[in-house]
């Protein structure tokens, strides 16, 4: 039974449909992703089906009993609330003693309050839920609770809403691009958010990875039409390659047809019969169907690139910090000809600030930076578009360059390479402020490309573009013959395209890794395995050695030298601090104070006193036998 439906939508701006006649149904536990170009709607029908937009025909109809979460593109807040009174804003009863327990907390002054909100607390038993909200907060990098919406980026903007809902844990999700603004190893962590949830959910996305593990169901929106594929987003690729070759087969045939019944139609005399009449009709069909051929432009992205010389870049010693946080220490690297290296790190742990430095922008504290001759620089930044009010696309080019040189050495006008980046001649005349977000980012890139680079530096290139646009743009950068240095959070772009990999650890450590973000994550499971098999060998020679101690006691006791009376008078006390220690630690866990990493790192302590425990006590037991 549907949770949610949408019977036959049409939406219409000007004299073209964006949807035509689109039904669409949500099944409890469902994870569906919309697909589709840039402007085919998808965000209109999620508008629609959120009731921010009605439509021009058809029907929405929701369950009664259901309630929905719609995290939009730029989420609206109201700006004078802090981000805890933002996300603790439903009716849940440990939600309401959550946000009193976290505001205690901030006046210490007030005993009392605290008091009173721990009481709530237990007598709700808030605690795990309170664990539970501190982790969805800590994984998506919020923790100033107190501080203003209007203090935040709108990336930060983004992580609050999608905090809120996932706290709310509302019975449908709806979310529209939900990965931006959010770091590798975050994405990871919500991907399995998502994928073990047993709600509801529909989705859209540019992260073929994360639609591929969190979806098991695809629904396609293609020239105000609706496909559904049921499967992963593998599966739905090769369906899709099916439907359109028989759609184009389907086409050809009518085509053929239509030629045929043209010729017999204009040789007919203007007094029909009815059997003419039937064919007549038919004829139209036929022809609407020979003509359904979608025109269908793609972006083309064919520059020149610049020789390089021997020398390209060269990082010596560079030592760069903020405040009390190190970006780099003592880094040195010397780039070849052709390498394509991915920079992976946690969001603020300087990414962005290594390429301002290899970019100039910003000067390294200590070390040098050295650019090659013959190397021009091409720097696509997470910054916004900057250009001058009122200026058109098409002057905001030419100031750059008239004539533009492809890879083949033709060269073509401005206006015609605004064409290939999809800027037909009625856009390139529009005000760049009146672009859509996409778009802007479209010209960004286009801006850099425009310039013939041979050093690319590409900072978040795929936030706003669709899959296919990613796609061609990874063909050409596949093919590209300059260097590349890449920092993105989706995966599958940088799999396709790096050799190697920058890993930024933080506190100035950068790792380098021979491979792609695949095969660092792989390397990473494989760390943990042997740490974890290491762990339980020498748990087991520990036991085997303990057993082989307590059976030599048994066939000869002896006394203690003075060595091992001072030994075992020791452990016991050691063993009572380490039991008063522990005690002390499962109190602090249990009253939930502290943040997330403060509760992780709690627990983890626990766990080696635990240990060390275990190990005192065994040492005492063969002492005091």
């Amino acid at each position: 039974m549907n949770i949610l439906s949408a019977d036959n939508i049409s939406k219409q701006f000007g004299d073209r449909y964006l949807l035509k006649n689109v039904t669409l149904g949500v099944l409890k536990g469902e994870k569906i992703a919309l697909v589709g170009n840039n402007g085919s709607g998808k965000t209109t029908l999620l508008n629609i089906l959120t009731g921010s937009v009605l439509p021009d025909e058809g029907k929405v109809a929701a369950r009664k009993d259901i309630k929905v979460g719609f995290l939009s593109q730029n989420p609206q807040f109201d700006e004078n609330l802090s981000i805890a009174d933002t996300i603790f804003t439903s009716e849940n009863p440990q939600q309401k003693a959550i946000k009193a327990y976290e505001q205690a907390l901030l006046h210490p002054e007030k005993p009392e309050a605290l008091q009173k909100s721990l009481e709530l607390m237990d007598n709700l038993q808030a605690w795990d839920y309170e664990i539970k909200i501190k982790q969805i907060l800590g994984k998506l990098d919020i923790h100033d609770l107190d501080k203003k919406i209007s203090e935040l980026s709108g990336g930060q903007k983004k992580r609050v809403a999608l905090a809120y809902f996932l706290i709310d844990d509302p019975d449908l999700l709806i979310l529209d691009e939900p990965t931006n603004h959010l770091d590798v190893e975050t994405i990871e962590w919500l991907e399995y958010h998502l994928s073990m949830s047993e709600k509801s959910l529909l989705l859209v996305s540019h992260d073929r990875y994360f639609l591929d593990k969190v979806c098991n169901k695809i629904v396609e929106l293609d020239f105000g039409q609706i496909y559904h594929y049921e499967g992963n987003y593998g599966y739905f690729l090769e369906k899709k390659a099916e439907r359109e070759a028989i759609e184009q087969s389907e086409i050809q045939k009518a085509k053929n047809l239509f030629r045929k019944e043209l010729e017999w139609i204009r040789k007919q005399p203007k007094a029909r019969g009815t059997k003419a009449k039937y064919r007549v009709d038919n004829f139209y069909k036929i022809q609407e169907k020979a003509q359904s051929g979608k025109q269908e432009q793609n972006l083309q992205i064919d520059t020149k690139t610049s020789r390089l010389g021997n020398k390209i870049l060269e990082l010596k010693s560079v030592y760069k910090k903020y405040g009390v946080q190190k970006i780099a220490e003592n880094l040195t690297y010397t780039f070849q000809k052709g390498e394509k290296i991915g920079i992976v790190g946690v969001n603020g742990v300087g990414k962005s600030t290594l390429l301002k430095m290899i970019t100039g922008q910003t000067m390294p504290d200590q070390g040098t930076i050295e650019l090659g001759e013959t190397v021009k620089l091409g720097y696509y930044s997470q910054d916004t578009l900057k250009y001058q009010e009122g200026q058109r696309v098409l002057d905001f080019i030419k100031e750059i360059a008239e004539v533009v040189t492809l890879g083949n050495g033709e060269t073509i006008t401005a206006s015609q390479f605004l064409n290939r980046f999809l800027f037909p001649p009625e856009v390139q005349y529009k005000p760049i402020e009146k672009l859509s977000g996409g778009e802007k980012r479209r010209l960004q890139l286009m801006q850099v490309l425009i310039q013939n680079p041979n050093f690319l530096i590409l900072d978040e290139p795929t936030n706003d573009l669709d899959i296919q646009t990613l796609n061609i743009l990874e063909e050409f950068l596949e093919s590209f013959q300059g260097c590349l240095l890449l920092v993105s959070h989706d995966r599958y772009f940088m799999d396709k395209l790096v050799e190697h990999l920058f890993i930024l650890e933080g506190e100035g450590k950068i790792k380098d890794f021979n491979g792609n973000y695949s095969d660092y994550r792989n390397w990473l499971d494989e760390q943990a395995e042997q740490e974890k098999m290491q762990e339980k060998n020498k748990s087991e020679k520990v036991e085997a050695k303990i057993e082989t101690n307590t059976t030599t006691t048994v066939v000869s006791k002896r006394k203690l030298s003075f060595k091992e009376k001072q030994e075992f008078e020791n452990l016991e006390k050691e063993i009572k601090q380490l039991e008063e220690k522990k005690a002390g630690l499962v109190t602090r866990l249990n009253s939930g104070e502290g943040s997330h990493e403060d509760l992780s790192g709690w627990a983890k302590e626990i766990e080696q006193i635990s240990s060390l425990l275990d190990e005192k006590e065994m040492r005492w037991l063969e002492l005091s036998e």
